[in-house]
């Protein structure tokens, strides 16, 4: 994928680059870094006025770090799940329509939408703002900005106006897993993507991508030096079709370990350092109680204990699966509802089974609604509208929107009048 704004000018060669640009990253980044120029543009002045990244000191093809990305990851006329994609395009999501890509981190789009309702029902006038959703990435050229409110990331120390894309994602995809499951970012060359059930495996010649060329201890960003992550990627898996609607089958990334200690490289505090008391428990240590493990595999819906754990599973509730072996997980990562099996007693609670780690439709990037006591009303979901529902309720959402949210399920797969999905493990509907 080479730099369309550099060569523009060369006869034919726009179309090409155009065409491949269309192509799923992974096949860019291929587990590693990709080609230089899909990047940079070496012939560009930095800072020279009608430099199509005018200002930026390492000859990026946009402004900043966060643009650079979503030049691949974000497309206009975009109205449905697509691969790579990680934002809607501003056009693409009037008020009234959600985001759309569907990807288990969510859609960065959700930022931009801001709602507020009145007090019609009795509850109190509220609102939702965008920033409020998600990890406020920085990324100028797609209207993406720092957190306004939030100086540092919760929980740590990581300065909101230096967060973007490569904060989280190595751009150079330095960090490799070695065939006996070790993480390094030196050694053996990079041949494969490790991220996907159909991703090849290391061997005692090569090495393959950790999960989402996420960075491992170390890593720091240019602008960041002093802040170098203490821990390395966790293991996991996704399917390779991770992008769609949740309609028809669950979208399951298997999840072995190591998830709230990679978000500890930012939210330590959280997870219990420096003695700071957790909100939950997470992590490698935090076992799913006998009762909770009990409570996941028989909840079907508020009112409903019939479930079994062959069939528990549910992504908008996920958990670890206390596991590093890579071929488990391979066989259990799946996007048509094939691995349906609920936790067992190895299995642990991280902090993506409440949050999306991009954004989501509700406030702190939970999966569901934590602000509401029904997702689900009179076997619908709650929209602006339908004048019978609640404003609290529907916090100024449409119903489309909040459909969105449970990625295409139907109202149905829930109880009429729908709780908490917290619930899932607690059970106290």
């Amino acid at each position: 994928m080479a730099n369309r704004l550099a060569y523009r000018s060369i006869p034919g060669l726009a179309l090409l680059l155009t065409l491949l640009s269309a192509y799923p990253c992974p096949a860019f980044h291929s587990g590693g870094v990709g080609d230089c120029g899909g990047c940079h543009d070496m012939h560009q002045v930095p800072g020279a006025a009608g430099s199509p990244a005018t200002g930026n000191p390492h000859f990026l093809i946009a402004a900043d770090a966060g643009s650079t990305c979503l030049t691949c990851h974000e497309k206009t006329g975009e109205f449905g799940p697509n691969g790579h994609l990680v934002s809607t395009a501003d056009p693409d999501m009037p008020p009234g329509s959600p985001p759309v890509q569907l990807t288990p981190g969510g859609d960065f789009g959700w930022l931009k939408k801001n709602y507020r309702w009145d007090g019609g029902d009795g509850a109190g006038p509220g609102q939702s703002s965008g920033e409020r959703r998600g990890h406020n990435i920085v990324a100028a050229a797609f209207r993406y900005v720092p957190d306004a409110v939030i100086a540092e990331a919760p929980g740590g120390s990581y300065p909101s106006r230096e967060l973007t894309c490569i904060s989280c994602h190595d751009p150079h995809g330095r960090y490799r897993r070695f065939v006996d499951g070790s993480i390094g970012k030196d050694g053996l060359p990079i041949f494969s993507s490790g991220s996907y059930d159909n991703s090849a495996s290391p061997t005692q010649a090569a090495a393959v991508g950790v999960y989402r060329l996420l960075g491992g201890k170390g890593y720091v960003t240019t602008t960041l030096q002093y802040l170098p992550l203490v821990s390395d990627p966790p293991a996991a898996v996704a399917p390779a079709d991770y992008n769609r609607e949740e309609g028809n089958g669950d979208t399951r990334v298997a999840y072995g370990s190591g998830m709230s200690e990679w978000c500890a490289n930012c939210h330590a505090a959280l997870l219990g350092a420096g003695g700071q008391s957790r909100v939950h428990p997470s992590g490698k240590s935090a076992r799913l109680p006998a009762e909770v493990v009990a409570n996941y595999n028989a909840y079907i819906s508020s009112g409903d204990m019939r479930g079994a754990r062959a069939t528990a599973y549910t992504s908008m509730v996920p958990f670890e699966m206390g596991t590093d072996d890579y071929d488990l997980m391979k066989r259990t990562a799946g996007s048509r509802g094939q691995s349906t099996a609920g936790p067992d007693a190895n299995a642990t609670v991280m902090c993506l089974s409440c949050h999306r780690a991009h954004a989501s439709a509700w406030d702190h990037a939970a999966r569901w609604n934590t602000k509401t006591e029904f997702l689900v009303f009179n076997g619908e979901y709650p929209g602006v509208e339908d004048t019978t529902v609640p404003n609290r309720l529907s916090q100024g959402r449409s119903r489309a929107e909040t459909r969105k949210a449970f990625y295409g399920r139907p109202a149905g797969r829930y109880a009429l009048f729908q709780r908490s999905l917290c619930n899932k493990c607690h059970a106290r509907d």
